[in-house]
């Protein structure tokens, strides 16, 4: 059996006498901790022979949750996305740990180098380096601005982080002791409040301006020269980059940009799911989407089979580890590992057996391609403008803020602001502007526009502002409260207007990389509606007071992280089937659907006026009647309570019918043809044959009898049983009669060449009489050879033998026979069909 281990809340513990393949656990060989939402396991994959060699329980607390699972060679660290809970384990003795706090959602990460940690809060800019086995903390925090971006290790152990609101890059190095870690160095790599996406190469990073489309590669030394990319989206970075190769995916245009040695280069992929993504491996391109596929792409740019995963339960995870790439899926029992020569072969996560001694396999494992459905390609215009833009002075600056403009089918790239005589770039995800050195008493207005890959969408003018040294103060440090209908409150202590009347506030959500203006009010405090904040994302909040003449103070201190939620969405891919060997029983199975910001905690299936509560993904209804059509529905539910139910419909198992569509009667068998409807359960059937025949069980098309007389009816009976009853049909049938052939032929020699004649005097073969004796005067006549007799029964007699004339044939038997009645025939001169055996006729 394989190790089955338990994570266990706040307690550690060590797995004793351990064998030889439990020893595998603390090797360094290629290997990858996969989580298993539906089991709460994370499982160790080994990448030559693509088993699962240990798998490890978390608590089943944690069932349907999301996990990171981040890993080196000596710790597997693992954030829960639904609690913020952190957990530990050492690969050295298997000591666990879930000692560790974190808020919950979207933009907190934890980030592992050999024996080093970092948790990174994005929204609230904090950087905390950790010990990796107790989780405590190293050294005090670095604070960044809020809406980070980054946190991520090079291969030479340095951390990355990313402040879209500076444009910088910052590497840090960690402490070796308790003095914490330090800041080496901070890099411009775009304008402010562009938007940056990071990826981690061997030694710095590369960064990727999604604003201006320029990439850049960042080390010790500085930031290198920049190339600018024909990207017509919003272009994506994979975590982490293994090799020299670069890929960048613009999910929007559905192409995948690879940036090495070679030049840049770019590959279409086919329309399908939703792309993430993309990860260079071994010269290959590998590109998963949101429906399980994976689109491969060969160093030619030529397209390969896909890999496939049917219904995974959520985005796929793509990780390149020790020459190795391990794919998986985290709502499902599979896995799928690549090797070097990109041969890829399946992983069954939830495997009891211990490591395998196969070689891998000389050529690929490939699996059929989904059939999908292409989908229509939306109408792609220009972006609208922007709404509600705004602008507040302070002094000498302005703030320019505004809500997202429509992107009429394509993602919407950067905004373009103009004013004061300049022109400045604004990542998607920000949505506001400082602009600084401007001279107070003067007017200023500024124009923002969107852009996509269909080109500049309509510009807006916002409000005129002069700027003034006489601005409010900052509001008090905001607090914000998340609802369970997707709706976030945010309160704050009333600015001081020094004297001015505060007309308005403005509210910004900070997130992980990204910032944007959530709405305006004029009292201090404001509801976030439903839908404007993503279900499940951590969000801060910042306030700006506006005053009577257009003034802004400085923003507030940021809030509390909140995540917003609302009810679950609804379970996907309900399905409802008979469960053929069980009365009264439907088997009803599910996808878990979006948790929509907090963990499902359980899921309500009704039926036939009956409530079950479940927390697993699938549940065996009992009780509901024979033959019932059921209609099921399913809930899911969790702390902002029940979601939208999804239904679906089965039939129970009805008793069987059985239609008798013939008998095939020989003089001693027979085959009764027929059909059964099997009410949709498992049947069996049986035949019984009247009057001493057998009968025989088996096939639901047709069964044989057999031990039949000749010219005898009987009545066979054909009964099907399932788990709801039987039923059973009858049909009469008369055997066919069994004919005999009367066998007398002349010897070779003297008399023998006459015997079996008519006119033979005394006794000769093939005679007939009235009783079971050679008696002169009982003799009814006789038969030449080879003439056919009807046969009715047997019936003890005088013994006769047949000698030369029939093989040697002696019988005390006689058969009864059709000959000027009923009259009989010594066996001996008589052979009867089908093998000549006595036993296929009864009794006289």
């Amino acid at each position: 059996m394989a190790t089955v281990l338990v994570l266990v809340a706040g307690l550690g513990f060590t797995v004793r006498g351990l064998g030889a393949a439990d020893e595998a656990l603390a090797s360094f060989d290629a290997s990858s901790w996969v989580w298993s939402r539906g089991k709460a396991e994370i499982a160790r994959i080994n990448g030559p022979n693509a088993k699962v060699d240990t798998r490890v329980n978390i608590g089943q607390a944690l069932r349907g949750h999301s996990l990171q699972v981040i890993q080196s060679d000596r710790y597997v660290l693992l954030r829960d996305v639904n609690t913020g809970a952190i957990g530990s384990m050492d690969l050295t003795d298997l000591q666990a740990f879930w000692n560790g706090t974190s808020q919950a959602g979207i933009g907190v990460s934890v980030a592992l180098h050999e024996d080093v940690a970092f948790v990174v809060d994005a929204v609230q800019g904090k950087v905390q380096q950790v010990d990796p086995s107790s989780l405590q903390p190293v050294g005090e925090a670095l604070q960044f601005p809020p809406g980070i971006d980054g946190g991520v290790f090079d291969g030479a152990g340095m951390l990355w982080i990313a402040a879209p609101s500076e444009g910088t890059v910052t590497s840090i190095r960690p402490s070796e002791d308790a003095a914490g870690p330090v800041v080496v160095r901070s890099d411009a790599v775009a304008g402010p409040s562009h938007d940056l996406a990071v990826s981690a190469l061997d030694e710095g990073v590369a960064v990727l301006d999604r604003t201006t489309n320029a990439l850049v590669k960042v080390d010790e030394k500085g930031a290198g020269q920049a190339t600018t990319l024909p990207l017509e989206g919003l272009g994506q970075l994979p975590p982490r980059t293994d090799g020299e190769t670069i890929v960048v995916t613009v999910p929007d245009d559905r192409k995948v940009f690879t940036i090495g040695p070679a030049g840049v280069r770019d590959v279409t992929v086919p329309d399908g799911g939703d792309l993430r993504p993309a990860v260079a491996y071994q010269g290959y391109v590998y590109v998963p989407e949101n429906d399980g596929t994976v689109h491969v792409f060969d160093q030619n740019g030529q397209r390969r089979n896909p890999i496939d995963i049917k219904r995974p339960g959520g985005d796929l995870e793509l990780d390149v580890r020790e020459n190795h790439l391990f794919i998986n899926a985290p709502g499902t029992s599979t896995a799928r590992v690549v090797d070097d020569k990109h041969i890829v072969r399946v992983v069954d996560k939830y495997d009891n057996n211990v490591l395998g001694g196969d070689p891998p396999p000389t050529k690929p494992q490939q699996e059929q391609p989904k059939q999908q459905e292409k989908p229509k390609k939306p109408v792609v215009g220009k972006p609208g403008a922007p709404r509600n833009v705004r602008a507040a002075a302070g002094n000498a600056e302005v703030r320019v803020s505004w809500q997202a403009a429509a992107p009429n089918g394509a993602d919407v790239t950067r905004y373009v602001v103009a004013g004061a005589g300049r022109t400045f770039q604004v990542g998607a995800d920000q949505r506001s502007l400082l602009v600084t050195g401007l001279i107070n008493g003067q007017s200023y207005s500024f124009q923002v526009h969107a852009v996509n890959r269909k080109g500049d969408g309509p510009g807006r003018m916002s409000n005129a502002v002069i700027p003034t040294a006489e601005v409010p103060d900052p509001p008090g440090t905001p607090v914000a409260e998340a609802k369970n209908d997707g709706t976030v409150t945010v309160t704050w202590p009333a600015a001081n207007g020094q004297g001015r009347t505060i007309q308005r506030y403005a509210v910004t959500a900070v997130t992980e990389g990204g910032s944007a203006p959530v709405g305006d009010v004029a009292t201090p405090t404001l509801t976030v509606p439903a839908g404007q904040l993503e279900l499940g994302k951590q969000y801060a909040f910042t306030v700006v007071a506006v005053n009577d003449r257009g003034a802004a103070s400085k923003a507030s201190a940021v809030s509390n992280t909140v995540v917003p939620f609302s009810p679950p969405a609804k379970p996907e891919n309900l399905e409802a089937t008979t469960v053929g060997d069980q009365a009264g029983a439907v088997k009803v199975t599910w996808t878990a659907p979006v948790d929509n910001g907090r963990a499902i905690t359980k899921y309500v299936v009704k039926a036939a006026g009956k409530e079950t509560e479940v927390t697993e993904t699938g549940v065996t209804l009992t009780g509901l009647g024979a033959g019932a059509t059921v209609q099921v529905e399913v809930t899911a539910v969790n702390e902002a309570g029940a979601g939208a139910a999804a239904t679906a419909s089965a039939r129970t198992v009805a008793a069987p019918t059985v239609t008798v569509t013939g008998v095939d009667a020989t003089f001693n068998t027979a085959k009764v043809s027929f059909t059964v409807n099997d009410g949709g359960g498992a049947a069996t059937c049986t035949l019984t044959v009247s009057d001493g025949g057998k009968g025989s069980d088996g096939s639901c098309t047709s069964l044989s009898a057999s031990g039949l007389s000749p010219s005898t009816a009987y009545t066979f009976t054909v009964t099907a049983k399932n788990a709801a009853g039987s039923a059973e049909k009858s049909a009469a049938k008369t055997t066919d009669a069994l004919y005999g052939t009367a066998t007398c032929i002349n010897g070779d020699t003297g008399d023998q060449r006459t015997y079996c004649d008519r006119d033979v005097d005394g006794r000769n073969g093939n005679e007939i009489f009235k009783g079971t004796t050679q008696d002169d005067d009982n003799q009814a006549g006789w038969v030449g050879n080879g003439t056919r007799l009807k046969t009715y029964c047997k019936k003890a007699g005088e013994e006769v033998y047949a000698f030369v004339y029939n093989k040697n044939k002696r019988s005390t038997w006689w058969i009864q026979v059709d000959y000027k009645g009923k009259t009989y025939i010594p066996w001996a001169w008589l052979n009867l069909d089908g093998g000549d055996d006595l036993a296929d006729l009864p009794k006289c």
